[in-house]
């Protein structure tokens, strides 16, 4: 079983609601660290094999397997999870724009709303990032309104012309 399937089967496993949340609070703690550790220093790329990364990082193989997979769509070119092995060596590069905005869209405030982000994107940036994220969530209609101008090009409205 690869480390990433390993990770797969701890993070999906059959809990009870208290021993979840137990599990994910941990979790998001540490997470959560890595992130500040990784902003705070203003790493740019992850660069080591799995092994010395997870211990840098102060998590087990297997859980730092589970946080490449969270971060893995916020890097320049993601990582094959289920190829890792410890020995596997990593060298990904982070795009922190993208990072802000996969945090805004997995609502992890604990994440987004980090001290370490002043440093690395400016205020103005980051909400011009979340105005893109709000928009793109926005559902677009292509649907015409009957009192909408017709779209042939007429100049008159819908329903006096091709809504007849």
């Amino acid at each position: 079983m690869s480390i990433y399937e390993q990770w797969r089967e701890i993070a999906d496993a059959e809990r009870t609601p208290q021993e979840n949340e137990s599990f994910w609070k941990d979790y998001f703690l540490k997470e959560k660290d890595n992130y500040a550790y990784i902003l705070g220093n203003n790493l740019k790329t992850l660069k080591g094999d799995l092994k010395e990364l997870a211990s840098t990082f102060n998590m087990d193989n297997v859980t730092f397997t589970g946080f490449l997979d969270g971060i893995n769509t916020s890097l320049v070119e993601e990582v094959d999870l289920e190829s890792l092995e410890e020995t596997t060596v990593i060298d990904a590069e982070i795009d922190y724009e993208k990072l802000y905005y996969n945090m805004l869209d997995s609502k992890a405030e604990w994440l987004y709303n980090l001290p370490e982000w002043e440093d690395l994107l400016s205020v103005e940036r980051r909400k011009e990032i979340t105005t893109e994220y709000r928009k793109a969530g926005i559902a677009v209609s292509n649907k015409v309104g009957r009192n909408d101008p017709c779209p042939c090009g007429s100049g008159k409205k819908y329903k006096k012309c091709c809504g007849k």
